[in-house]
This record gives structure tokens, sequence and C-alpha cells, in this order.
């Protein structure tokens, strides 16, 4: 059985147009894969496909050996696929311990996360855990978002731009969080186009351009490769 994600010649779009072709990627356990692209280029779309709120035209999403493409988002999730989308989507009229009930789903292998061990790893959390998630701010909004998911139990995890429009320390704190989950064997596709924050997190890189993946290399390679940065990432 092949561990983590895998997806294969993905395609998908809106309508009749095409918004990502013949996408090849895998993130293996306590991976994290960067999928970097300008505005537009298809990141967001090639994580709302493997997460099966897009219909696939080609391909095929597998998680840890199971074909899951084909298969409605709540199985997915039940797969093991935790998704957090760049609008956050979380509860704002339930307080926070209620949006992460709202998440909780039982681990397979008996070690759950609960809110006690969310909040040790946000502890912005804790003290507003009665406080309805509509009066947070943007970053304690962010980091609940992710703490929701979170208490699904998954093993892998969809990040859809998680820094955008964050204070520098929020970034700093999110990137911590990273590095912990990473070490706690999840695996982790991120979106995103805060090269600063995935420099910090990522160890591959792969770029998107007009739906198509263009580049795929460690981020160290990457840091190497000023062509590749200016025709791809450059704005």
């Amino acid at each position: 059985m092949k561990a983590g994600l895998s997806i294969e010649n993905i395609s998908a779009g809106y309508g009749q147009a095409l918004a990502i072709r013949n996408v090849t990627l895998s993130v293996m356990p306590g991976e994290v894969v960067a999928l970097l692209g300008r505005n537009g280029a298809g990141k967001s779309t090639t994580l709302k496909a493997i997460m099966g709120m897009l219909p696939l035209r080609t391909g095929s999403v597998a998680m840890d050996g199971a074909v899951i493409s084909g298969k409605p988002v709540h199985a997915r999730a039940r797969a093991g696929v935790g998704y957090v989308p760049e609008e956050r989507r979380i509860f704002t009229g339930l307080t926070v311990s209620e949006n992460l009930e709202a998440g909780r789903r039982p681990a397979p292998d008996g070690r759950e996360w609960t809110p006690e061990r969310l909040f040790d790893l946000f502890p912005n959390l804790a003290p507003a855990r009665d406080r309805h998630a509509g009066q947070l701010s943007g970053g304690e909004q962010q980091m609940l978002a992710l703490a929701r998911t979170l208490m699904g139990n998954p093993r892998m995890l969809l990040l859809d731009e998680p820094s955008e429009g964050l204070a520098p320390v929020i970034v700093d704190a999110l990137a911590g969080v990273v590095r912990t989950l990473k070490g706690e064997g999840l695996g982790i596709l991120l979106c995103e186009q805060n090269t600063s924050f995935t420099n910090r997190v990522a160890d591959r890189a792969a770029i998107i351009e007009s739906g198509s993946l263009q580049y795929e290399g460690s981020m160290d390679e990457l840091a190497l490769d000023d062509t590749v940065r200016k025709r791809y990432l450059a704005v």
C-alpha cells in the first residue's frame, strides 16, 4: 500500500473550461509540499478537485493506496483528508469550543486530537473557548479553522493560503504549528503565495501555471533557481 496522498493526471474545471490539466503530485506522511503559483494559476482548484468539491474530468486521487476519487466529500474526509479552505468557513454563531465539537471524528488509531491538545497547540484559542467565533480576530479565526479540521483526525491536510492577510506574528505562530504537525506525521499540501512562509515549513515545491504543473523540486533547489522563480513566481 502506498502511503500518503497520490494524485494522477487530474483535470477539472468550471463549466466547459478546464482550470487544471493533467496534474500529478504526491505528498508523503510527515512531508510538506508547497503548491506555488500566481493568482489564478490553479492552486485552489487543485485542492477542491482533490477534496471532491469539483468533479474530475480525468485522473484519480488516492489516499494511502485507496482510490477516493469519485467519492463524496465526506467520504474523502473519512479516508483521512482534511481541508482548510481559504475562506475558513468557521461557524461564526458558535463558540470556539462548539466549532471544535462540530469537527470531531474518532481517530482510527485511537490517538485523537482533543480540545485540550488543540488549546496547547493554539494557546490564543484557550482563553477564547467560550467566545463566539465571529468575535475572533482574523488570525484567531484561521487558527480555529485549522483546529476544527484537526478534530477530524486527518492524516493529510490541504491548506489553502493559510497565511493570507495575517499579521507577521501570527504567520510566525502558524509556521510553528505546521512544523509541529509535520513532526506528528501529517502530510500537508500547502497552497501559498507567501514564499517566506513556505521556505520555513515546506520540503518540496511544485509550481502550477495556467493549470499545469511546470516545476517540481526541493525548496533548496528552488531557492537556487532564479530563472524558475522569476518566470513563474515573480509578480
